[in-house]
């Protein structure tokens, strides 16, 4: 392996936003957070867990919060940058130094300790996102259905995913997405009755 190829990780392709990488160090140094090195990037934790990570593209530089689904973002500054891939992750963008406010900055990432120390994380996370084939062909067939469902948390569309794909026998499967349909399309979470 190059020791060097690391170097290339998709956070920091291009060297053009030093100064204000820099930048936004000094004002994540001014808070409890620690710097790490994964992925290529600099990710800062709090107890161990991940909370922002500052990397650089060609036209932007950017904060992630790692949880950033749950900052509040009164000022709309976070956008989801892979909607597929990332459930959680929000980024702030800066195309310059003067973009970024010290102040506003520092407030976005003492929310995101406050919320790493009061545990909030989506859940599951560590568990593998489950696929059902047959509750799939249920929402080709019917969009009404489909649109229902994305309406709901990833926590709550797992839930409905886990109750289908624990059935072992597909007949089993079969009733139990005839069971949730109303509830999807009710927006009614499997659970919620409990909650």
């Amino acid at each position: 392996m190059d020791p060097n190829s690391d170097k290339k990780h998709v956070w920091d392709k291009v060297n053009n936003w030093e100064e204000e990488l820099l930048f936004l160090k000094s004002i994540i140094d001014k808070t409890e957070l620690t710097e790490t090195i994964k992925w290529g990037g600099p990710i800062y934790v709090y107890n161990k867990k991940n909370v922002i990570g500052i990397g650089g593209f060609k036209n932007y530089f950017a904060i992630w919060f790692l949880n950033g689904v749950f900052l509040k973002d009164d000022k709309k500054r976070l956008m989801n940058a892979q909607e597929d891939k990332t459930k959680s992750m929000r980024q702030w963008r800066f195309t310059s130094k003067e973009d970024v406010n010290e102040k506003e900055v520092l407030e976005y990432i003492l929310e995101a300790i406050e919320n790493e120390k009061q545990g909030k994380v989506i859940k599951p996370a560590k568990k593998e996102a489950i696929v059902s084939e047959l509750l799939e062909k249920e929402m080709k067939q019917n969009p009404a259905l489909a649109e229902a469902f994305q309406q709901f948390s990833p926590y709550k569309q797992y839930e409905f995913l886990e109750y289908i794909e624990t059935a072992k026998q597909e007949k089993t499967k079969l009733s139990r997405i005839e069971k949730v349909i109303p509830m999807i399309l009710g927006n009614v979470g499997l659970n919620d009755k409990y909650r």
